[in-house]
């Protein structure tokens, strides 16, 4: 079974959706599942804000306060916790995600593609990462299993991989993909957002019946 999910670093659900996914398999231990990562940008045009977490960022452009900001995470925040995630939005840099999306890609290449996805996010939303700082990125790089030069290359070319980033949007877009994240089973059955975890037991049952 393949499992296509397309999906934004930046974006808090889809952590969460992998996580429900990954719980889902378990119950399922002698399938045979290959995981392929998408890009997705659910804000491509948004400035890097290093100074700025996203607390801070949502309220200057909701014009509300930063207390008004934190209540409305917090359902996110106690989500991710049921899962086992811990979110820190205080700590979330502002970031545009299209060069991490890019080594994702590089990842991908060398099949460390979930592991790069895992290692990005938990950066992000955990430890407080800046996603737009090239240091920051060949260490977490490095880290999931990349080699040094390769990423040196990708962060040191911005043309390399864009294409790649450019076309699994391109094809989100051809196949009604409105919002991540997106999974695709076997080209048959999609789930949108970070449905519960019975419901992606329901999905991959039913992708099995129809083998």
């Amino acid at each position: 079974m393949k499992i296509e999910i397309w999906s934004d670093i930046m974006c808090p659900f889809c952590y969460i959706g992998k996580r429900h996914l990954e719980t889902a398999l378990k119950a399922f231990p002698e399938e045979q599942v290959e995981i392929e990562w998408k890009s997705f940008q659910l804000d491509p045009g948004i400035v890097p804000q290093p100074d700025k977490n996203v607390y801070e960022y949502l309220a200057e452009r909701k014009g509300m306060s930063v207390e008004d900001s934190k209540q409305m995470h917090a359902g996110v925040v106690a989500r991710a916790a049921e899962v086992g995630l811990d979110y820190h939005f205080e700590k979330a840099v502002i970031s545009n995600s299209f060069t991490a999306h890019r080594l994702i890609q590089l990842a991908k290449t060398k099949g460390f593609g979930d592991a790069m996805e895992e290692t990005f996010f938990k950066a992000y939303f955990t430890d407080g990462k800046d996603l737009n700082n090239n240091d920051t990125l060949m260490e977490l790089s490095v880290g999931a299993g990349l080699n040094a030069l390769d990423v040196k290359e990708v962060l040191e070319n911005e043309e390399l991989f864009a294409q790649a980033v450019k076309s699994d949007i391109g094809e989100a877009q051809q196949i009604g993909v409105r919002g991540v994240p997106f999974f695709v089973f076997d080209r048959k059955y999609a789930i949108s957002g970070a449905q519960p975890i019975e419901h992606f037991e329901e999905t991959i049952q039913t992708v099995l019946n129809s083998k």
